[in-house]
């Protein structure tokens, strides 16, 4: 009896032994799937590539100067007298000539300074009008605003490809001021055909910047005289304006003081010579330009936009700029 019990006591040990072991393992194993599952998840951080400002600025070759967009009421000298701007590797060119542009410096213009850019501004050290520092922000794609603080001021540019701008459309659409890019403009021939008229006499037009008061003069000099000899007989203002249906073709208005008014129709053979046809007496005159201004060195360049809108000499052309 007592030896039974005594065996019985054991195998119930020996069960209480192998229960306390088997919950142990499989406790374990639990705890093992369980660490397992748990998933120790670090943040991961994607560096984006920083597009600088001076990679902005090269993006495109030219920078059409919309100059009509112009907001404030100071005046950026350099930017004020450019057609377009360009930002290549710190020089900063610029197109403020008509005559040649497309071909002087490769489409580039002059080279009229250098530049530095910065987070979000940029230096300008131009030649003649000095330093300004411009904030400079991306509107668009293609386009920019060069922000002046001291004056306030804010210029719009439009990017373009050398090979795909338009630069005979700049061209004629602003021929006003081609007209202002020679000191003088001398009469080389009269058509045999046309009534006689008193334009027959006048052998030299000078064109001047909007603001400057009378801004144009004629003289009856002869041809060859040195520029700085022409007596001009006779000034007033012009005026250009589009010909429906025809790009290439304008027409100028000369309003003389005190005297009728003289229209033709311009048209223009090169880039230093004109065609005027007058046609209330049907002859054509062509007239050479003589002394050639680079507007780089010049502090008159393209006419300040307040006098523009006095004046009201701007044409309906030059709003189309703002798609180019």
């Amino acid at each position: 009896m007592f030896w039974f019990t005594q065996i019985e006591f054991e195998n119930t040990q020996l069960m209480k032994t192998l229960k306390l072991l088997s919950v142990i393992l499989i406790g374990s194993m639990l705890l093992t799937s369980c660490v397992a599952e748990v998933v120790i998840e670090e943040d991961v951080f994607i560096e984006e590539p920083i597009v600088t400002l001076d990679e902005v600025l090269n993006t495109y070759e030219i920078w059409y100067v919309d100059i009509e967009r112009t907001k404030g009421n100071g005046e950026i000298p350099f930017l004020q007298k450019a057609f377009t701007v360009s930002f290549k590797n710190g020089t900063f060119y610029a197109n403020n000539n008509l005559v040649g542009i497309g071909s002087n410096g490769n489409g580039f213009g002059l080279d009229v300074g250098y530049y530095d850019a910065y987070r979000t501004e940029v230096d300008i050290d131009h030649d003649i009008d000095g330093v300004y520092r411009l904030g400079v922000t991306q509107l668009s794609d293609n386009q920019i605003e060069l922000y002046d603080g001291v004056t306030n001021t804010s210029y719009y540019l439009i990017g373009h490809q050398r090979n795909t701008f338009d630069y005979d459309r700049v061209f004629y659409d602003n021929i006003h001021y081609f007209l202002q890019e020679y000191e003088t403009w001398e009469k080389v021939y009269t058509s045999e055909y046309g009534a006689l008229n008193e334009f027959d006499n006048e052998n030299y037009l000078q064109f001047l910047y909007y603001g400057s008061g009378d801004n144009f003069k004629s003289s009856e000099d002869p041809n060859g005289t040195p520029i700085n000899d022409i007596f001009y007989d006779y000034m007033g203002h012009y005026e250009v304006y589009d010909i429906a249906d025809n790009f290439y073709r304008k027409t100028l208005t000369l309003d003389y003081s005190f005297l009728d008014n003289e229209f033709f129709e311009l048209s223009v053979i090169n880039d230093s010579e004109i065609e005027l046809l007058h046609p209330r007496s049907g002859t054509v005159y062509q007239f050479k330009g003589r002394g050639h201004l680079l507007f780089k060195n010049s502090k008159n360049g393209k006419n300040g936009k307040k006098v523009q809108n006095e004046t009201k000499r701007i044409k309906k052309a030059d709003l189309k700029l703002r798609t180019l």
